[in-house]
């Protein structure tokens, strides 16, 4: 890896859900309670994992042009409908739209508030996630976090890996996509973000994914940094 010039980078973009944001968490332990309230007896960790499994195939869709532009909360119920079938599980309108909602309120992995208030002090931080707008704006507000902005997959109209969102982000922001450091826990956004022509750097969420399965490692991708926090990130780029 050759050495990294941390002043050409003017913007660190920062993906959300799993690098950011503990989605596995947040998801199983809010689908318990609706579980246990509606007598249903379903593993929620399990549910968690098998409806983010459904998260790439559906916005797959969505940039192949199978479908029409759907925004995440529309992609999330459809698949949620579609788990709830599988596992044979009823509950009722209510609670379906609380489980969708239960994305827009994930907590923030413990090193995430004061890491990015230390990336803040040097550079634009913005979040740049395949959430909707208003998804990201009540999980920033709710969580606290230290955003300059936020860029939504839904002002492209597709869905990362595209190009066509981690351009939109360099475009918004006036920016050379080059001087865009992507960061982001799985392999096919830092590829994505590399293939669009920002700079990468790979966040590691070992617990991503919970503690029965494996997350992505930094040696499944090529990036230009690797850090195990945003802690880490802060130190390599000299903030």
């Amino acid at each position: 890896m050759t050495e990294f010039d941390s002043d050409s980078v003017q913007v660190v973009a920062c993906d959300i859900f799993g690098t950011t944001v503990d989605w596995f968490t947040g998801v199983s332990e809010q689908a318990a309670a609706e579980f246990r309230s509606a007598g249903v007896d379903l593993d929620a960790g399990v549910f968690a994992n098998e409806w983010r499994d459904m998260y790439l195939p559906a916005m797959q869709r969505v940039r192949d042009g199978e479908r029409s532009w759907a925004y995440l909360d529309t992609l999330h119920r459809e698949s949620l409908d579609v788990l709830l079938d599988r596992h044979g599980v009823v509950l009722d309108e209510a609670a379906r739209a609380r489980l969708v909602l239960a994305w827009h309120l994930l907590p923030a992995w413990p090193d995430a508030f004061a890491g990015l208030g230390r990336l803040r002090e040097r550079y634009t931080l913005a979040a740049l996630s395949n959430g909707g707008f208003a998804l990201l704006t009540r999980m920033i507000k709710n969580e606290g976090l230290p955003f300059d902005c936020l860029v939504s997959a839904e002002l492209a109209r597709t869905y990362k890996p595209a190009p066509e969102v981690y351009r939109t982000a360099a475009s918004l922001l006036d920016v050379d996509p080059g001087r865009v450091l992507m960061v982001a826990a799985h392999t096919w956004d830092i590829d994505g973000a590399r293939a669009a022509g920002l700079r990468t750097a790979f966040l590691e969420r070992p617990d991503e994914k919970g503690p029965h399965r494996k997350a992505d490692r930094p040696e499944e991708t090529r990036s230009d940094l690797t850090a195990a926090s945003f802690f880490e990130l802060a130190d390599l780029l000299g903030c």
